[in-house]
């Protein structure tokens, strides 16, 4: 992979985005009874909690939250790695019945997203699962669509999006890289 980069999103555009889907999950949701938040292993987890406090500093009630691994659930993991990366599935509280807000940080083919919904149902059946993406790049193989985007941008079939987070170590960015 080449260092080659061009970024398309700042710190502080992407702390507007995500202040911008917290506040659309508000004013469609209505209230907060029965509202949940989950990301998606890895960068979806870390986006998941920044908006849950947003949220919560608007509603000023407790968002229950959790964090999902599809690694297993994914119908392509033997394509990718003959040994997955395992993580944890956090889900500590009741799915069944709750309006699920499902976060990750780039929506692209729909696959991930299907992966999520699977997972989720082992957990329960969700009253409605809405979907809060980052990034949407656009390449769809799954007719999935976010109910909730920060930015949404296309792609070269040689480029990829790398969202970079302060929990990893980097600053906040999200860049298009080209794959060599």
């Amino acid at each position: 992979m080449s260092n080659e980069s061009r970024s398309i999103l700042t710190a502080q555009e992407m702390e507007l985005a995500l202040k911008r889907i917290a506040l659309q999950i508000l004013e469609r949701n209505h209230s907060v009874d029965d509202l949940a938040i989950v990301g998606i292993h890895t960068c979806g987890v870390d986006l998941a909690a920044r908006i849950r406090k947003i949220i919560q500093e608007q509603a000023g009630v407790e968002i229950p939250s959790g964090s999902l691994d599809i690694t297993l659930y994914r119908d392509d993991w033997s394509l990718i790695s003959q040994n997955p990366v395992v993580r944890t599935t956090d889900l500590s509280f009741i799915v069944e019945g709750s309006r699920l807000i499902l976060v990750d940080d780039v929506l692209f083919t729909g696959r991930t997203i299907r992966a999520a919904m699977d997972a989720i149902m082992d957990y329960g059946r969700p009253h409605s699962i809405q979907l809060a993406v980052l990034v949407d790049r656009s390449g769809r193989e799954l007719p999935i669509q976010a109910d909730y985007v920060g930015m949404q941008t296309t792609v070269l079939p040689h480029e990829r999006i790398g969202v970079l987070l302060k929990e990893h170590g980097g600053n906040d960015e999200v860049v298009i890289l080209k794959n060599d």
